[in-house]
């Protein structure tokens, strides 16, 4: 495939960045890569790793003369860089993001923007419980959903580009508008992590009563509620405190049908229970046959060791 961008600056270089740059060089998608991230040692893990090309102290300095700017930094940094970018970037560039919340982001960067520009929100449903530049691996997008969230107003051409861009790094790619996103992703990944979070904890209060036993003979169901609570805090803080109308709501949801299983189980009602679990074991076969995951033995992760989806 030919190269669709001649320049790419990455702000921000952690796994989903690293596993971008390295996507994209295997599929030769892109001529030239640079870019910033605010620790010294990460740019030059990088550079080290042949992520990037070039690398810079600065995110004004990295996205000059880029043709693609991806924001690959938490939520609640995308206003500040996208201030500090904005005078900088080229005329006619394509901005976009992988952040996991969509308004959020558009209400942080829209206002700072030049015309010239074109932003198309992303976010790749792809990565792992690691975090930093040499965490990333080529294959973390394929067969994986992106989905592009881009205004009425945005060249057509911006984001058939992008689209391809992504389908050339392995993914697939939807559309979709950002209140719509936001609602999907609060079932799908933001409330199944709080939840997680929140399973840890109360593991960690009863592991002092157990003498560590909660941990020691940890089920796969659990080890897959740790693996989940791994991801990045800041990352997650910054999900929940910029998605929390969808969160709230599906939270809500989330303790009606708990207080619902709770009765059931008080009562004995082994039919609502039967009846209850038969139905959402069919969403999990739902996940296998769309190719989402595995239904190998070890809940699918042998065939994954690199990386598991995040959200």
């Amino acid at each position: 495939m030919p190269a669709l961008y001649s320049r790419v600056a990455f702000i921000g270089l952690g796994l989903i960045a690293s596993s971008m740059a390295l996507a994209m060089r295997r599929a030769g998608l892109v001529e030239s890569y640079t870019g910033h991230a605010r620790s010294a040692e990460t740019r030059a893990t990088a550079l080290d790793l042949g992520l990037i090309d070039t690398v810079h102290d600065s995110a004004a300095a990295a996205v000059q003369g880029a043709d693609l700017v991806v924001l690959a930094v938490p939520v609640g940094a995308m206003a500040a860089i996208a201030q500090e970018i904005a005078p900088h970037l080229a005329h006619g560039a394509t901005l976009t993001d992988v952040g996991s919340v969509k308004g959020a982001v558009i209400d942080a960067v829209s206002p700072h923007l030049p015309g010239s520009v074109q932003f198309i929100p992303g976010h790749p449903l792809a990565g792992t419980e690691h975090s930093g530049p040499a965490a990333g691996f080529a294959e973390l997008f394929d067969n994986r959903w992106c989905i592009l969230t881009p205004f009425e107003d945005v060249s057509a051409d911006a984001v058939a580009r992008l689209r391809a861009l992504w389908e050339g790094m392995g993914a697939n790619v939807d559309l979709m508008d950002a209140p719509h996103h936001d609602l999907v992703l609060a079932v799908t990944s933001h409330a199944p992590h709080l939840i997680a979070y929140t399973m840890v904890g109360v593991a960690d209060d009863l592991r002092r009563v157990t003498d560590s036993e909660v941990i020691k003979y940890s089920a796969a169901g659990f080890r897959d509620f740790t693996r989940i609570a791994a991801s990045d805090p800041t990352m997650w803080r910054d999900v929940f405190l910029n998605n929390k109308a969808a969160t709230l709501e599906i939270l809500g949801r989330f303790t009606e049908e708990l207080f619902a299983l709770q009765r059931a189980i008080r009562r004995e009602d082994g039919d609502h229970l039967h009846a209850y679990f038969t139905r959402t074991r069919a969403i999990r076969r739902g996940i296998v046959e769309a190719g989402q995951d595995t239904d190998a033995p070890d809940f699918g992760r042998a065939a994954l060791r690199k990386g598991t989806p995040r959200d």
